[in-house]
């Protein structure tokens, strides 16, 4: 049976879809803006940011996750991310690479797929085919 969470494999494929859809976003943008450096900021940081969090709490996930038929939830009730959590699982990050990666490779072995910045927001990224059942439901097919 498969797993009712997002996998790593599955994960990775929407991260570099997300890279190249993001690069083809604001590539142009902050050549433009190059010279300016603040501007070169907002253009490499702040909206890669904005579009991260925004994305992950207005539509349940980046593009390139719900392309790949993922959706990253809230862990306890299984809704939407806040913005406290999506802050915090976007800083995640940092931790889940620091390690040599260990934290995104750790989606590999954890029960519930989650990464090292799933577990800091407490989020988890469910298949989107089984969206219609419970945290309960899902967990009950871990066993």
């Amino acid at each position: 049976m498969s797993s009712a969470f997002g996998g790593f494999w599955r994960r990775l494929a929407a991260n570099l879809l997300d890279g190249l859809l993001f690069a083809a976003l604001l590539t142009p943008l902050t050549l433009l803006l190059a010279d300016a450096v603040p501007m070169e900021i907002l253009g490499s940081w702040l909206l890669p940011l904005a579009l991260t969090l925004g994305c992950w709490m207005m539509l349940g996930g980046t593009p390139g996750k719900l392309l790949m038929g993922c959706e990253l939830v809230d862990g306890r009730s299984g809704h939407r991310v806040s913005l406290g959590q999506a802050l915090l699982r976007y800083l995640g990050y940092l931790l889940s690479a620091l390690p040599l990666g260990l934290g995104f490779l750790w989606i590999l072995w954890d029960r519930r797929k989650q990464g090292f910045h799933d577990k800091l927001a407490g989020t988890l990224v469910i298949r989107e085919d089984e969206r219609r059942l419970s945290l309960d439901e899902l967990e009950r097919r871990l066993r």
